[in-house]
């Protein structure tokens, strides 16, 4: 009847270690890898650093724009930008522009 006893509080005692460890295993590897563990968190953080740096160059884009748009204000119109915009919209030149016409030869290209 003592070995009995022994063994079951052997068997008990492992039963109770190998039980803890594997719950401890368990979030460990949640800790890691799981959905909000450290390799979860540093995917985030590569994710933000890259949406960080397009938000900045979208900001400057956006600061460029509003630039330009104060500039065609009808309070204050920049003689240059009605004149750049005009030439765009007409694609027409200037009589006091330079204008060098390039000959398309097509042996040139080839070679």
């Amino acid at each position: 009847m003592i070995v009995r006893t022994r063994w079951r509080s052997i068997l008990q005692t492992l039963t109770l270690h190998l039980g803890a460890a594997s719950l401890i295993g368990y979030f460990a590897l949640q800790g890691y890898g799981g959905q909000y563990g450290l390799a979860a968190k540093r995917d985030l953080e590569q994710q933000y650093a890259k949406l960080s740096q397009e938000l900045a160059g979208l900001k400057a884009q956006s600061r460029a724009l509003a630039f330009k748009v104060d500039l065609l204000e009808s309070e204050r119109i920049d003689p240059d930008m009605l004149d750049e915009e005009a030439r765009l919209l007409l694609n027409l030149v200037n009589p006091k522009d330079l204008v060098y016409i390039r000959p398309h030869d097509t042996k040139s290209r080839l070679q």
